[in-house]
C-alpha cells in the first residue's frame, strides 16, 4: 500500500503559476505510473499529466506547454508545475500512483484561478 498527500493547492489570478507536491508513504521508485488529476465541479475527473518510473510522461492536451510534472526518488514526492494558469483549470488536483493491481488516491488540493 502506499498513503499520497498532496499540498501546494491555493487561489492564484490568472497567468500565475503554483507548484503542486504528492508525497508518497513509501519509495515510488517501484511504481510504474504516477500522476495528477483533476476534478471541476459538476464534471468528471480527468486526467491531467502522468508520468512513468522510466520517466516518461504524457499531458492532456489542453495543458501541453504550461504544465510539468516530475518525480523525485529521494524525497518520494510527484510534482505538477502549472505554469500560465487559466480560470478553466479550477479544479480540486488529485495525485493517484498505479500499481499492477491496484490504484491509489490522495485526498485531493483545491486550485482556483480567478482575478
Amino acid at each position: 500500500q502506499v498513503q499520497l498527500v498532496e499540498s501546494g493547492g491555493g487561489l492564484v489570478q490568472p497567468g500565475g503559476s503554483l507548484r503542486l507536491s504528492c508525497a508518497a508513504s513509501r519509495s515510488i521508485f517501484s511504481i510504474p505510473l504516477m500522476g495528477w488529476y483533476r476534478q471541476a465541479p459538476g464534471k468528471e475527473r480527468e486526467l491531467v499529466a502522468v508520468i512513468s518510473s522510466a520517466g516518461s510522461t504524457n499531458y492532456r492536451d489542453s495543458v501541453k506547454g504550461r504544465f510539468t510534472i516530475s518525480r523525485d526518488y529521494a524525497k518520494n514526492t510527484v510534482y505538477l508545475q502549472m505554469n500560465s494558469l487559466k480560470p478553466e483549470d479550477t479544479a480540486v488536483y488529485y495525485c493517484n500512483a498505479k500499481q499492477t493491481t491496484s490504484d491509489y488516491w490522495g485526498q485531493g488540493t483545491q486550485v482556483t484561478v480567478s482575478s
